[in-house]
């Protein structure tokens, strides 16, 4: 994959931040260009959505998860198999890890602020314990993320607390909610155990952010999968179809679109 990379040194740094804080960002990672091709593509699926899911949006007033078909330049290497990306990822869940979701979460003009969650629960809940990462989002905007248009907030350091605890210490201050604000071509890179929340979009401008899912290899999430055409598997560096092995595989794009699933947040 041709573009910037990462030492091993700098990998491993990044790496130790997720470790520490729950996230990382990897600045300017991504040509604007290629950014503003996928939110042109983007918008025509978002507005199916909308009408689709108008009396339902699938993930709370004013905000639509959308899959994304894993064709043309939605499995572009560069960007699903980026050296960079990879370097911290491989750090964190190990080199025979899975690639497991694509989409994107999109709030509009009257989303709502989410109640504070996690996106996993705990490993192993009956011992009350948090273990090493299992479970990655490598998420990028298609639009600059700002203050008015709905930015994460997320709690530092929450993903190696319980849940009662983290939310806890938001409450109390303790540990403060921070905005994670993006421009085109970051790409931040996330233990999704922390506490976060989505905020409201007061701005007149969709703000879709892609959702890149990686797990170590054992952890199957039944909730996601990416539906993948055989001609698009077949044509993707060996170390793509590697971490894409456990996901279904059709003869045809039209029969890998034909039925996406439906992810509705779980609240953990």
């Amino acid at each position: 994959m041709a573009g910037k990379t990462l030492t091993l040194e700098q990998a491993q740094a990044h790496a130790e931040e997720v470790r520490r804080t729950s996230c990382t960002v990897l600045r300017g990672l991504l040509p604007v260009e290629k950014i503003d091709a996928w939110n042109r593509a983007f918008q025509p699926l978002l507005r199916n959505t909308m009408v689709e899911e108008a009396d339902d949006p699938n993930r709370g007033a004013g905000r639509f998860y959308v899959t994304l078909p894993f064709h043309d330049l939605w499995a572009d290497p560069e960007v699903i198999d980026n050296d960079a990306i990879m370097a911290v990822v491989e750090e964190l869940v190990g080199a025979d890890g899975v690639m497991c979701q694509l989409a994107t979460d999109t709030p509009i003009r009257g989303s709502e602020y989410q109640d504070l969650h996690r996106d996993t629960q705990l490993l192993f809940p009956e011992t009350g314990a948090e273990t090493p990462p299992y479970q990655l989002a490598v998420n990028f905007p298609l639009v600059d993320v700002t203050l008015d248009n709905g930015p994460m907030e997320w709690a530092p350091g929450t993903h190696m607390l319980s849940k009662a605890e983290g939310l806890r210490q938001v409450e109390t201050g303790e540990t403060p909610l921070q905005p994670c604000l993006l421009n085109r071509g970051d790409v931040l890179i996330r233990d999704v155990r922390h506490i976060h929340r989505g905020t409201p979009n007061d701005s007149e401008t969709p703000r879709p952010m892609v959702v890149v899912g990686y797990s170590r290899r054992w952890l199957h999430r039944p909730e996601v999968q990416i539906r993948i055409p055989r001609p698009v598997l077949d044509g993707l560096p060996a170390r793509s179809r590697r971490w894409l092995r456990f996901n279904p595989v059709f003869d045809t794009v039209e029969e890998a679109i034909g039925a996406e699933e439906t992810y509705r947040e779980f609240a953990y």
